[in-house]
């Protein structure tokens, strides 16, 4: 074997392949297949991509049950109706996720995570992190799109330097950050996330509030805001009990982004439809036996999602949440 072949076989470092003209894995119809969680923030990055710039016409998409979850992975139901929203693996008949990781690499030792893209015509995996695919898949089908998708650009050129500015500490402190607070085994652990998490949402609603919306840069939907949305739409349904990250909730503490993302879930296509409520809540809620041991889902908050979006987004106060340590956070 190559120094290629031997770092490839048995890795945890997982795929990191990209679809591009005159590449290995380049942009054709109904070759590429996705496996997602709908449940999972990351996985749905990867699936707002694919609704917000008419990707499904071209990748193929199954869906993982959100429970339960054990040493095989994620698991494929036995049919289509064992579970709402959930799909049997069409491609192979897999039981459990990981068998379609170890279609690729039978050696493999690293996390049976989604998303998880497959290359049907070469019979591999093309790539399973989500933040590159987040990256490359907006403008990977654009010489077979139509012309309203082309025009959706995510990483637009005067917006880089911005979008790369911010995407480090949303990233850390508050899509990473939930998990900071909601898996720490000790009060101090729970807090030095937690802290920072605030911190972070207190910083992001100012941003809103300057930039005048709709989006998370002003008038241009961009790659931040299907970041901030897959966070966003589970803080309230899931984060705040589960997580225990109840300082405050986005709708009653943060009306400028709470108006941000109902704007997303009520207006934008692919959102709405690309969200699972109960996928997204009983993941957490049944498939987490340390944090919840009774497994029980709480029925609310309710409505989800809050209708009655202000278009006029000078007529929104900015929140905060002024508790000391937080306000005191330095990012």
């Amino acid at each position: 074997m190559g120094a290629l072949e031997i770092h490839k076989y048995g890795t945890d470092d997982g795929w990191h392949g990209e679809i591009k003209e005159s590449g290995e894995f380049p942009a054709e119809k109904d070759r590429y297949h996705l496996y997602i969680g709908l449940f999972c923030p990351f996985a749905h990055r990867v699936n707002l991509v694919r609704h917000i710039k008419h990707l499904t016409p071209y990748i193929t998409l199954d869906i993982v049950r959100p429970y339960p979850k054990d040493d095989g992975g994620w698991r494929f139901p036995a049919t289509n109706e064992e579970y709402p929203g959930a799909t049997v693996d069409s491609l192979f008949g897999s039981k459990f996720l990981s068998e379609v990781y170890f279609r690729d690499d039978k050696d493999y030792k690293g996390k049976y995570s989604v998303p998880l893209l497959w290359d049907k015509k070469a019979g591999k995996i093309v790539n399973n992190e989500s933040a590159e695919m987040l990256r490359w898949l907006p403008n990977a089908f654009n010489s077979l799109n139509d012309d309203e998708a082309k025009k959706t650009d995510l990483y637009p050129e005067p917006l880089r330097a911005r979008i790369d500015e911010i995407t480090p500490w949303m990233q850390s402190h508050i899509n990473a950050g939930v998990y900071k607070a909601g898996f720490a085994r000790t009060q101090e652990a729970y807090e030095a996330g937690v802290i920072p998490l605030f911190a972070a949402l207190n910083k992001i609603e100012a941003l809103l509030a300057d930039t005048g919306g709709p989006y998370v840069l002003g008038t241009h939907l961009t790659e931040l805001d299907l970041r901030l949305y897959a966070t966003i739409i589970r803080f309230d349904t899931v984060y705040v009990q589960h997580f225990k990250t109840n300082l405050g909730t986005i709708r009653h503490d943060y009306p400028t982004l709470n108006n941000w993302h109902k704007n997303l879930y009520w207006n934008v296509k692919g959102f709405k439809e690309s969200t699972d409520f109960k996928h997204i809540k009983e993941n957490y809620t049944k498939s987490h036996g340390d944090v919840n041991p009774l497994a029980i889902t709480p029925l609310g908050p309710f409505p989800a999602v809050e209708e009655g979006y202000e278009d006029d987004w000078g007529r929104i106060g900015v929140g905060e949440v002024r508790h000391p340590a937080v306000l005191k956070e330095k990012l």
